[in-house]
């Protein structure tokens, strides 16, 4: 009988590692290394105590900048509660790889290290490599450079011990105003998220890095940031369907391994009123695991967030994300409370034990195709050349000049001419510097402060440029009064080019109807700065489609292709005054 159930038990566990299996596994991978895989889990699993086994239910932060007693106190919940894994949050990439060396030591079972790296490990690590927003991606045609990118990030996210990257976001951003997602989205238009979204995602699996598609069941079209409070989701269920939950279900067939639930609450998908999704059962375990039969890693936002932070009690949190359906409680704050009181809940039969082998069995699977059962220290020396070089650079100027979109060209004014005057005034509170010294290097172009615009003569050819700060994701997008009152006087008098160098949302109310020329540059840095340059001097071609609806009048999808003109580099003339 013991031997009956010994074989019943590896066959189950054997078919449940084949259905995980089509989320998420390494490419090539055959029928041999499938039963290594499982021998693995069934092996580690039969190894860890009850406490151990809920431990890997559990990710927490490490900061490196927090100080001493804090990384100690990391270091003890890593030892003392055999935890999943870290998330690495800000800011010294080669104290965090010595860090994780260490914890990977001390750890019985191997640590799943994250990290949120939507525009790659610069959003952590400021001395990486910064790529562009989910909304300039968007805006690219070509999506295999998207994949390229995502390739490129998994490279740095190996080379500092990361195996999951929390993205890309695949919330379809249809509310201009929402103030946490906007140019962290691919934009309004499904079909668009959905390529751009799967572009990025076989970028990183193609390269041993898991991604995690967020946040379900879709953060678009809100008013509130949940990192302060709980957003609500109004929608009945047939626009849910069509385009909240649309890129989720299509990308969950298509092999991602994990999807992150956020903390929103949805009406049309939750019957208990203010219950967020994050530790919704209905949401969790009725539509994303038994009507969706998603088999992959399922993760919640981080709860230290407001929108569950403000609700519950750190341990109670945890607890309630578990009863809920999610596999991992990311960033929690209450380890050792929230596996007592998952205990207690499969003491009293509200868990089963079958519900905790579920998840773990699905978490060490994960671990062992993400090669964590032979993990290799990392080397931290280098390591900010390594994340920041001349491959980063050459890469994201590509990605830039694909993304630049021009939906106005009426006279034709570019690409410019070389033996033309242009004056120049640039707009808004961020640098131009970049932007300028180009198209200096190629034409004449003189610059005029805002203060200075009367100085320029009627009927000259003025190109313009609203330049916003582009140091976070989330920095506002509107237009000032000013700037706008300023562009309709040249407007009036002027041949007029505007380049933004910032989110289409900016052009929402802005009147561009006696504007000759409008280009979308989407951010405001020395890579989108120089790529508008050459493409106003006609060195590259324009092709880039707006990602976002913005009005009636700018739709998404709109743009002009605009062909490259390759022209003698050498400077006609140049002036400043």
């Amino acid at each position: 009988m013991n031997n009956f159930r010994a074989t019943l038990s590896l066959l189950t566990v054997y078919i449940f590692s084949l259905t995980i299996n089509a989320q998420f596994q390494p490419k090539n991978i055959n029928s041999g290394e499938l039963r290594k895989a499982n021998q693995w889990v069934e092996n580690t699993y039969s190894s860890l105590s009850q406490k151990e086994k809920l431990g890997q239910l559990f990710i927490i932060a490490l900061y490196t900048n927090k100080g001493e007693d804090y990384i100690q106190n990391v270091r003890d919940i890593v030892e003392n509660e055999q935890i999943g894994g870290l998330i690495l949050m800000q800011d010294d990439a080669a104290r965090e790889i010595t860090l994780v060396n260490e914890f990977q030591q001390k750890s019985k079972v191997p640590l799943m290290i994250g990290m949120d790296a939507e525009w790659g490990v610069f959003q952590r690590i400021a001395a990486a490599h910064k790529f562009p927003w989910a909304m300039t991606l968007g805006a690219i045609q070509d999506k295999n450079l998207i994949k390229q990118m995502a390739a490129k990030i998994a490279e740095d996210c190996q080379r500092m011990g990361i195996n999951w990257n929390f993205a890309p976001v695949v919330d379809v951003n249809t509310n201009p105003n929402n103030p946490i997602i906007g140019n962290r989205s691919f934009g309004s238009d499904v079909s668009n998220v959905l390529k751009s979204a799967g572009a990025y995602s076989a970028g990183l699996q193609e390269n041993n890095v898991l991604a995690a598609i967020k946040h379900f069941p879709g953060h678009g079209d809100t008013n509130t940031d949940s990192h302060h409070d709980l957003p609500v989701v109004s929608h009945n269920l047939n626009r849910l369907q069509n385009v909240e939950l649309a890129p989720f279900k299509s990308l969950m067939d298509k092999g991602i391994g994990g999807v992150m639930v956020a903390h929103l609450y949805v009406p049309a998908l939750e019957k208990k009123e203010g219950v967020p999704a994050s530790v919704s059962k209905d949401i969790i375990t009725g539509l994303l695991k038994e009507k969706y039969s998603y088999k992959g890693l399922i993760i919640t936002d981080a709860l230290n967030m407001g929108a569950v932070a403000k609700r519950y009690k750190p341990g109670e949190l945890d607890a309630l994300a578990f009863k809920a359906g999610n596999d991992i409680m990311l960033f929690s704050e209450g380890v050792e409370e929230g596996k007592k009181l998952i205990q207690q809940a499969i003491d009293k039969g509200e868990i089963s034990q079958e519900r905790v082998e579920e998840s773990v069995k699905k978490i060490l699977l994960t671990k062992y195709f993400l090669g964590l059962n032979k993990y290799e220290p990392r080397n931290p020396e280098n390591i900010n050349y390594d994340l920041n070089n001349e491959s980063h650079r050459t890469l994201v100027q590509n990605l830039y000049a694909n993304a630049l979109t021009l939906i106005k060209n009426t006279k034709n004014l570019l690409p410019l001419s070389c033996s033309e005057t242009y004056y120049y005034v640039p707009l808004e509170e961020a640098p131009y510097d970049t932007f300028l010294d180009n198209l200096q290097r190629e034409t004449t172009v003189i610059l005029k402060k805002a203060s200075e615009i009367s100085t320029i003569p009627a009927n000259s050819k003025v190109i313009v440029g609203f330049h916003k700060d582009n140091s976070t994701a989330y920095k506002p997008y509107n237009i000032s009064a000013e700037s706008k009152n300023i562009l309709a006087k040249l407007s009036a008098n002027n041949d007029v080019i505007l380049s933004v160098f910032g989110s289409p949302y900016a052009l929402k109310d802005v009147d561009i109807s006696k504007v000759s020329s409008v280009l979308v540059a989407y951010e405001n840095n020395e890579g989108s700065m120089r790529a508008a340059a050459d493409a106003f001097v006609g060195k590259t071609a324009i092709s880039g489609r707006l990602p976002v609806l913005v009005n009636d009048k700018l739709k998404a999808g709109s743009g002009i292709d605009l062909r490259s003109t390759p022209k003698s580099s050498a400077k006609v003339h140049a002036a400043k005054k």
